[in-house]
C-alpha cells in the first residue's frame, strides 16, 4: 500500500497505556507518533516500550488540540465509539492516515472529535484498551491493503500467492519538438 500512517492518543494518562501503542505503533511500520494533551512525558512510556520507538521513529507532543498540526493531506482518523462512527469492517483506510485514540476511561475530546474527517468503532460489546485497539486498528489497515491476497476458501486451504511485487518500467520521454 502507498502512502503511509501515524499513531496518537488525545489525553492519555497512563504510561504502560502508552508505551503498550507506541510499541505496537512501531511493530507496525507507523511512520511517527503523536501525543495531544497528555497527562504524561512521553518518556515515561519507556518501562511498556520495549522497542524503543522514541529512537526508531519521529515523536510529537502537541499541548492543545489547537496547536495539533498533521503533514498535508494527512486524513485523521477518530477510533471512538460514538453513534455515527463507521464500523472498521466497513472502512476504507486513506492512503495517508493518522489514527488517534482517546484517554482510558475517557474519549476523544469534543475538540479532537471535531478535528477528525472519519470516526471509527471496533464492533464490540463494550471498551478496550487502547493498545489492544490500536493493534487492531493497524491490523485492519494492514488486511484491506490487499498485499495478501485473497484468503482460501476451505477451513486449511492452502492461500493464494501474494501479488507480484510492483516493478517499474523504462522512463516515457515524450518528444516535445
Amino acid at each position: 500500500m502507498r502512502g503511509y500512517f501515524a499513531v496518537g492518543v488525545d489525553g492519555i494518562s497512563k504510561p504502560m497505556n502508552l508505551g503498550n501503542l507506541m510499541r505496537i505503533a512501531n511493530a507496525f511500520g507507523a511512520s511517527f507518533f503523536f501525543s495531544v494533551a497528555p497527562q504524561l512525558k512521553l518518556s515515561d512510556a519507556r518501562n511498556a516500550d520495549t522497542s524503543a520507538t522514541q529512537g526508531a521513529l519521529p515523536l510529537y507532543t502537541y499541548n492543545s488540540v489547537g496547536d495539533f498540526r498533521l503533514p498535508v493531506g494527512c486524513r485523521l482518523v477518530g477510533v471512538e465509539i460514538t453513534e455515527d462512527a463507521v464500523e472498521l469492517p466497513r472502512f476504507r483506510h486513506p492512503q495517508r492516515a493518522a489514527y488517534v485514540f482517546g484517554a482510558e476511561r475517557h474519549s476523544l475530546s469534543p475538540a479532537m472529535l471535531e478535528r477528525c474527517e472519519f470516526v471509527v468503532k471496533i464492533p464490540m460489546k463494550f471498551s478496550i484498551n487502547v493498545g489492544m485497539a490500536g493493534a487492531i486498528v493497524m491490523y485492519d489497515r494492514l488486511l484491506s491493503s490487499g498485499s495478501f491476497g485473497e484468503r482460501p476458501v476451505v477451513p486449511g486451504g492452502k492461500a493464494a500467492q501474494p501479488p507480484p511485487a510492483h516493478s517499474w518500467g523504462a522512463p516515457i520521454v515524450r518528444d516535445r519538438r
